[in-house]
């Protein structure tokens, strides 16, 4: 094991980070540090003040205000790229053109022509390792759930219902604008629906049609740069029926203004002929009825060894040294989930079902 970690050592991988948001600092960072052989040496942030200090607080040794200053650095192997969707297209493109390994903040994309264009442009460099980081919400439940499925204890699966709610009342006009309610910075992602959809296409595959109503609860908010009042464009509340390649009908409730919710806030329910499972991810459990059994929902214990942990920065440097591949998240993944989520916003602007995957 020390011979590895030498060897490693000796093949140094530096890495240049542009935009030190929440999960950059939580988790990239500190986890690419803490591999041996790999050397974040600069970041790039909005002014080279917020780097400066980011680079203080993790001992990172260079800062700067430019994220020009990353791509263009010859002697960076790899770029993390932390910003919101707005820039994923442009510094992915400019990344592997200059020749580095690209490893970008989800959603991939503002639309699924971006999302196109930057997997087209990742099968041109492909001797590039290039990856998305993926939802965590299920890595708890993930292989037992494939597990359940693959064994066929639900029997043919025919409906699953998924709640994204923040259970929480709605704002009132005039509430600060976000990046994720201003559709400037986030293209064509609804809240948090490409994060709860991607783990169903983990246990079941893709959409094949969505047909999709939303409603603009909080109109207004606040531009907190401006002070001025902006129109919001993406929706807070949004109703999706899809049909599913497995054969199921999916039932999908993102919402961020209903509060004091009956139920089940945040999970999954998988109605399979002959069971039913259900993933609650507020209370952090799993259960399953079997027709068999009389239908009673009972907890599913997890096996310590199914348990799946954060490893995006350990998977992205493997994947670079030849030690592996990337299985979480592929951009030819990225593109489905954003052609799903691109489906949804032409059916509400439409009002009719959209075929997946799209077209154009």
């Amino acid at each position: 094991m020390a011979s590895k970690a030498a060897a490693q050592a000796a093949k140094q991988l530096r890495v240049g980070i542009i935009g030190a948001g929440g999960n950059t600092k939580l988790h990239h960072i500190p986890k690419l540090q803490a591999i041996p052989g790999v050397d974040v040496v600069k970041i790039a942030n909005r002014s080279e003040e917020s780097a400066a200090k980011v680079c203080k607080e993790l001992g990172v040794k260079e800062a700067s205000g430019d994220w020009q200053d990353v791509i263009q650095d010859s002697s960076l192997d790899a770029v993390v790229i932390g910003v919101w969707p707005y820039l994923h297209r442009t510094l992915v493109l400019e990344a592997l053109q200059a020749g580095k390994h690209v490893l970008t903040e989800a959603r991939l994309a503002m639309n699924a022509s971006e999302a196109r264009e930057m997997y087209q442009a990742s099968l041109r460099h492909a001797h590039l390792v290039t990856q998305v980081v993926p939802s965590p919400l299920t890595y708890d439940y993930d292989a037992t759930i494939q597990d359940i499925i693959k064994q066929g204890t639900l029997g043919e699966l025919l409906y699953i219902e998924v709640r994204a709610i923040s259970n929480s009342f709605a704002e009132a006009d005039g509430a600060p604008l976000t990046w994720r309610t201003d559709q400037r910075y986030s293209g064509l992602n609804i809240g948090v629906l490409g994060i709860f959809y991607e783990p169903l296409q983990r246990w079941v595959g893709d959409a094949t049609a969505v047909q999709a109503r939303a409603k603009t609860v909080v109109r207004l908010r606040e531009d907190q740069q401006t002070g001025d009042l902006r129109t919001v464009h993406i929706p807070d509340h949004i109703d999706i029926l899809a049909e599913m390649a497995i054969g199921a009908q999916a039932h999908i409730v993102v919402s961020s203004v209903i509060g004091a919710v009956p139920g089940f806030s945040k999970g999954y329910v998988l109605y399979g002929r002959e069971g039913t499972l259900f993933v609650d991810l507020a209370a952090k459990k799993l259960q399953l009825g079997l027709k068999s059994e009389g239908g009673q929902l009972k907890d599913v214990t997890v096996a310590e060894g199914k348990i799946e942990t954060w490893k995006v920065e350990e998977e992205f440097v493997a994947a670079i040294r030849g030690e592996g591949s990337i299985r979480r998240t592929t951009f030819e993944q990225g593109v489905r989930y954003m052609e799903f989520t691109e489906a949804v916003t032409r059916s509400i602007q439409s009002g009719c079902t959209v075929k997946l995957p799209l077209l154009t």
